[in-house]
């Protein structure tokens, strides 16, 4: 059994689709290249918010935006990166258009389509999704046998800025990175960016030399990998004429098997592996400011590591266009942040690089038979399904590896998935504890001793939870699920499947 071939119009004026993927980021258009070389058969289309595909890329404007990961992990498997490990936004979206142009997705996506609910009947299993076209402001449906959700994992519109007291006197502006302004002036400004992270240490050295002065002000602070940005067994390969689909994979490989070494000492030996990560920021600004600025309190990834290419953060302390501040904030003065220190650092711009505000699947209205879903009630089976959730998949990354190596797992998944109903002749499939799950610990969705970044501690409550069984939980180990997720069986009691349509019953 398969889907229909063509797209149709349902009764009530939805148009139909077998697949609706939402969002056209790394994701979305991950899984439009698979859905056409894996599923060529079924009809799918790609609904984004946004004017154009890219999705982290295309919303976040500040200085020097620039991937965290490299780019041979952080690209698609399928399309070989030629440029420098790090990346630029501008990069990082050539690339993802050249994979839209090159496989002919483009008329698979439609944008400024903002989904604002989506509503499963099993009487005709199928999932109705309502969305309005932001151009035009036209209220638009869509059904579909199956919703993939690419969407990402935080809110797009807006950051997660904390609330300081004094920030109503405070004279300059206040600016939260994922909104940056168009008029933002910095030139002979006295900034502060409050933040520790991949953000904050891309800003700094961004806007270092443009403005008057720029103080990192951190709480805590993180890990960092500072390296040149230049991979040499790619650059190795390339002298000896190596065709770049080798290089891609032979780089990619060797690249994850040294991740998952370092991951693992991280867990196994992790004061070794600290003051390895010391040394390394050592090297550019000294063991003194290196212990008073640049020691985190706890062990190596719990939160993510960021990398700095060329060092260039720490580059910019030496030159003196930098400077870094670890201390609490008081409140907002009008000329600037009162620290808990008691000293005042003055700034005409704040930066807040504090973080993002997580949503769940979108922030769109689910329901299932009339009944409001709530995520936060299900059981997550393998971070991609949930329990009594019919015909949807969500594709949530890795913390301590590049996003798209899951994209890519989960994408294979969900076409394996959509064959294997079409040879059993089902519509709809869930996933269910089984007996032997009955009286499974159910815990938080991820386990805040292993990780603990801010957005994921403020919105666990949210999430799906997880069990102690591999099935029940998102295990965040690319080592181990690329062998596992190819060998999920698909008639394992946790997956419950149903038949056809009351329509086609009827026939």
């Amino acid at each position: 059994m398969s889907y229909p071939a063509k797209t149709t119009r349902a009764a009530a004026g939805a148009e139909h689709f077998d697949v609706l993927i939402v969002g056209a980021g790394i994701s979305g258009v991950g899984g439009a290249y698979h859905m056409t070389k894996q599923c060529p058969d079924k009809t799918f289309v790609v609904l984004e918010a946004l004017e154009s595909f890219g999705g982290t890329w295309l919303t976040h404007k500040y200085p020097g935006i620039r991937s965290d990961s490299d780019l041979y992990t952080f690209g698609y498997r399928f399309k070989p990166w030629v440029g420098p490990p790090i990346a630029s936004a501008e990069e990082i979206l050539s690339y993802m258009g050249e994979v839209i142009e090159e496989n002919d997705l483009a008329p698979h996506i439609r944008y400024r389509h903002r989904i604002t609910a989506a509503a499963w009947s099993s009487r005709d299993n199928l999932w109705t999704v309502e969305a309005e076209r932001l151009d035009t402001g036209e209220a638009l449906a869509f059904t579909c046998n199956f919703l993939w959700m690419c969407q990402g994992y935080y809110r797009q519109s807006e950051g997660y800025t904390p609330k300081w007291p004094g920030m109503a006197e405070f004279k300059g502006r206040i600016v939260h990175p994922q909104t940056w302004p168009d008029d933002l002036e910095l030139a002979d400004k006295k900034v502060v960016v409050i933040g520790s992270g991949a953000t904050a240490a891309t800003l700094v050295p961004a806007i270092a030399d443009s403005c008057g002065h720029v103080t990192l002000l951190q709480r805590s602070p993180t890990y960092f990998i500072p390296g040149r940005n230049a991979n040499e067994l790619a650059d190795t390969l390339r002298e000896l004429k190596i065709d770049e689909s080798w290089i891609h994979e032979i780089v990619r490989r060797k690249l994850l098997h040294d991740q998952d070494q370092f991951t693992r000492r991280a867990f196994g030996e992790p004061e070794a592996v600290k003051q390895e990560l010391l040394a390394g920021v050592s090297a550019f600004v000294g063991p003194e400011l290196t212990a008073q600025h640049f020691t985190p309190s706890y062990r190596p990834w719990r939160q993510r590591i960021a990398f700095v290419p060329d060092g260039d953060l720490f580059q910019c302390v030496n030159r003196g266009k930098a400077s870094v501040v670890t201390d609490h904030i008081d409140r907002f003065t009008p000329n600037g942040i009162l620290l808990k220190s008691g000293e005042e650092l003055e700034a005409d711009v704040i930066i807040t690089a504090t973080g993002f505000n997580l949503n769940v699947l979108g922030d769109i209205a689910f329901s299932i038979d009339g009944r409001a879903l709530n995520f936060a009630d299900t059981v997550t089976y393998r971070g991609m399904m949930f329990t009594g959730v019919p015909n949807l998949v969500w594709v949530f990354g890795y913390f301590r590896a590049s996003w798209t190596l899951r994209a890519d797992l989960v994408a294979d998944f969900v076409c394996r998935l959509l064959q294997h109903m079409d040879r059993k002749g089902v519509r709809k499939v869930t996933v269910a504890l089984r007996p032997e799950d009955a009286d499974m610990p159910l815990k938080p969705w991820i386990d805040p001793e292993n990780f603990n970044p801010g957005y994921l501690m403020r919105s666990m409550h949210l999430l799906p939870r997880r069990g102690d069984k591999p099935e029940w939980q998102h295990s965040q180990d690319y080592w181990r699920e690329k062998d596992e997720l190819p060998l999920i069986d698909l008639d394992d009691p946790a997956f419950r499947y149903e038949g056809a349509t009351a329509s086609e019953r009827a026939a």
